[in-house]
């Protein structure tokens, strides 16, 4: 049988859905009356590069490709259920699980994130059973499960006719520069037989030059326009073509158990999406006004032709709403984590327009209130530096048919541009990571340092629970819930040296300890405990099953210091309430680089009503102290412990050593290059 019609085969076995009382959605719902998510420890895991379970879906597999699917599955995840709990993780982060266009360019669509329906499972996983044991079973050990989704676009699953033909085209149009230009009119020897015209082409050839590539044409603010070279021609027709072998078809329509009308639209309407084409401003954001950039974020095609959808029209939102309520129900998640959430809605312009954001997070809260769930979390990923802009997703607003909210949190970036990259890989003063606790808080709003920086003066992140746990929310602001990370699926791994840029596994470990003690909640990449160090993707989504070569690591080793001491961070979080749940108050920061008594030294309290623990680390190659230079005036940290408490290393890096609190609550605490302490009474 053609491989062709294997996969079709393999891709409608997982799309039935039952609808008896056998079906997932049908099963009891955990609750998590008693979740609290300041506690939780997520691990982000990319399924199809995680672990085979499973050879019997192993559709299109090339294990030796990075671009291409691998083999993994969620029985692979359900297999190493017991090396996660092993670890200590306490939350489950998967890609992901819905039906994608097969490939695109060469490239698979292992990571989940080219949907082509968003009612069916991904065959390459499992189906929609398995996919439920997964969850289930990650339950019954403790942990959570979140649900990477994407609202914001589809696969390449159509293309802009611009030339009227039919056909997807790649064309190249305009004068370029001809052989005779690069042979005879450039050549110094033979220019002469050449006229000032055709010399005035061969220099200007290059500028008449234009390539249309009609999956992925670049961004027009009046929507793709047809071409040819006679001129314009109007709105470009919207082809979708039906290839089953790539799942490049058109988006079927819902299965009658989902109760979608007859007579309204589908995601295989044009009018669904935006038609402006692909965005790009970014990397060079700086050339153009800021409104422009974010036009085309918010309407453009997402780059490699991922088609943006209309999510002001009122029955896309309803369409993606339901089909998300779906899989809480079906699969009994415990939260989301939102792809591209920066490329729906402009809060930053006015907080009290509901958009997308303010319908779907409610609606999500709402579902889960209905199966009995609490503490249903909603995080987003905005891929921004810009503190303030991605800070706006998490306020609330209110307008004329009420009050709503929008996300719990969002995923970090501002964190990991501003401070985990610079202060961490590369010596910048660790004030730095003050001026983000000031900016997210509005602490502070007149240091200079961070004014001079550019800092905002915040608070960029709402100071209240978006909503109450038994309604469905969290209950926790989302000052107290960004989810910090040190790498993911979209960046390089943190050990990945560049030539400009070198990694090693102090820099990793101090920056883990970081993580493990500041406020909100820590997020692991697959396979950071293993020491990965690819680049960027597809380098950084390495295979778990394969372990980790470079460093002699067998798959899921636990036997080196690089588990041992993320299992160490783990655990002491665990037993330190102060670490999960205390509020911070910053006591030291440098604000000066390079060799100094101080140099590389962040210290602050978290101070809970079980305990107050003193954190200190040293981002530094040198050993430091929390005191001065002597040219400073030499004083010493001042904390709000008596004189004469003893505070004891917890720290998987010390060995149970003590300091004495000295007269005003002064302490002098040293920490050896690039650790941590986390001092306790």
């Amino acid at each position: 049988m053609r491989r062709t019609a294997i996969l079709a085969l393999a891709l409608a076995a997982a799309c039935t859905g039952a609808t008896d009382d056998t079906h997932p959605g049908k099963l009891p719902h955990q609750s998590n009356a008693d979740l609290d998510w300041r506690d939780q420890v997520i691990y982000q895991i990319m399924v199809d590069r995680f672990a085979d379970g499973d050879p019997n879906n192993n559709i299109n597999v090339e294990p030796s490709v990075p671009g291409r699917y691998h083999g993994g599955d969620w029985q692979g995840v359900i297999d190493h259920l017991d090396y996660l709990e092993e670890l200590g993780v306490t939350a489950l982060w998967i890609s992901p699980v819905v039906k994608n266009t097969e490939e695109d360019a060469g490239f698979a669509s292992y990571h989940g994130y080219w949907t082509q329906d968003f009612l069916r499972p991904n065959a390459h996983f499992g189906d929609i059973a398995k996919l439920r044991e997964l969850v289930d079973k990650a339950h019954e050990r403790g942990m959570v499960v979140i649900l990477d989704v994407v609202t914001n676009h589809v696969g390449q699953l159509f293309f802009y006719d611009i030339n009227g033909n039919g056909q997807p085209d790649d064309t190249v149009s305009g004068g370029g520069l001809s052989h005779t230009c690069v042979q005879v009119c450039s050549n110094p020897e033979r220019a002469s037989e050449c006229t000032a015209d055709e010399q005035t082409y061969c220099s200007k050839g290059k500028d008449y030059l234009e390539r249309i590539i009609e999956w992925d044409p670049e961004y027009d603010p009046r929507g793709i326009q047809g071409w040819s070279s006679l001129g314009f021609s109007g709105p470009a027709d919207i082809r979708f073509p039906d290839w089953p072998d790539k799942n490049r078809t058109p988006p079927p329509r819902p299965p009658a158990w989902f109760g979608w009308p007859d007579d309204k639209a589908w995601f295989d309407d044009p009018s669904w999406y935006h038609r402006n084409g692909r965005v790009y401003t970014w990397w060079h954001e700086g050339d153009y006004s800021r409104e422009f950039v974010r036009e085309q974020e918010t309407r453009g095609d997402f780059p490699g032709g991922l088609k943006d959808l209309d999510t002001d029209n009122p029955d896309v939102q309803e369409a993606l709403a339901r089909s998300f309520e779906y899989w809480i129900e079906v699969a009994d998640f415990d939260g989301f984590r939102i792809d591209t959430v920066k490329h729906i809605d402009r809060p930053e312009l006015d907080l009290n327009v509901r958009g997308f954001w303010g319908m779907f997070a409610d609606r999500m809260r709402a579902k889960a209130k209905s199966l009995g769930k609490q503490n249903f979390f909603i995080f987003g990923e905005a891929f921004d530096g810009n503190d303030a802009l991605i800070g706006a997703y998490t306020f609330p607003g209110q307008d004329a048919k009420g009050a709503f909210g929008r996300l719990d949190s969002v995923f970090y970036f501002s964190q990991y541009y501003r401070g985990i990259n610079p202060v961490f890989k590369k010596g910048a003063p660790t004030h730095n990571l003050e001026c983000l606790y000031n900016s997210r808080t509005g602490t502070n709003p007149t240091d200079a340092f961070c004014q001079g920086n550019g800092f905002p003066a915040g608070p960029d992140f709402y100071g209240a629970p978006i909503a109450a746990s038994a309604d469905g929310g969290v209950g926790v602001a989302p000052q107290q819930l960004l989810v910090n990370f040190l790498d993911n699926h979209d960046l390089p791994r943190f050990l990945f040296s560049d030539g400009a840029s070198i990694a090693t596994d102090d820099m990793l470990r101090v920056a883990l300890f970081y993580n493990y003690t500041w406020d909100g909640i820590p997020c692991l990449y697959y396979g950071t405990e293993q020491s990965f160090a690819g680049g960027v993707d597809p380098k950084n989504r390495e295979d778990m099953s394969l372990g980790n070569p470079t460093r002699g690591y067998a798959p899921f080793a636990t036997d080196h210091p690089q588990f041992k001491y993320v299992q160490a961070l783990i655990a002491m979080r665990k037993a330190h309430a102060a670490l999960r749940r205390g509020t911070v108050a910053v006591k030291w920061s440098t604000s000066v680089a390079g060799a100094r008594r101080d140099a590389g030294i962040f210290a602050f309290e978290r101070v809970a009503p079980e305990e107050t623990a003193l954190v200190v680390m040293n981002t530094s190659e040198q050993s430091s102290e929390t005191c001065a230079a002597v040219s400073d005036g030499g004083a010493c940290m001042q904390t709000s412990f008596p004189a004469g408490t003893v505070l004891r290393d917890v720290s998987p890096n010390g060995n149970g050593e003590t300091f004495t609190v000295a007269a005003g609550g002064t302490i002098d605490v040293s920490v050896p290059a690039r650790t941590g302490r986390v001092l306790v009474p």
